[in-house]
């Protein structure tokens, strides 16, 4: 779930599975699968980070040894040592 604002400054939260496609028309348009068409104060950018951002949290409770990309190792760290 992501929570966005409408035009008249109402918070709402929105279940980003639903979310069809996004369209700039000069406002922001999000289109459920619903049909149901939502206009929103944030841009399609910002809209695109918080439903990557809530994917990533759900990935990390369900698979926390999947790394994020900003966590990546360096190239200087030292490589895992598998079983001897």
């Amino acid at each position: 779930m992501i929570q966005l604002t409408r035009l008249n400054n109402q918070l709402l939260v929105v279940n980003s599975e639903l979310v069809k496609f996004i369209e700039r028309s000069p406002d922001t348009v999000l289109t459920l699968v619903t049909g149901e068409k939502v206009v929103v104060r944030e841009s399609i950018e910002v809209i695109l980070q918080k439903i990557v951002e809530f994917r990533r949290r759900i990935a990390a409770r369900t698979a926390p040894e999947i790394a994020r990309e900003d966590e990546a190792p360096s190239e200087d760290a030292e490589p895992k040592k598998g079983p001897v």
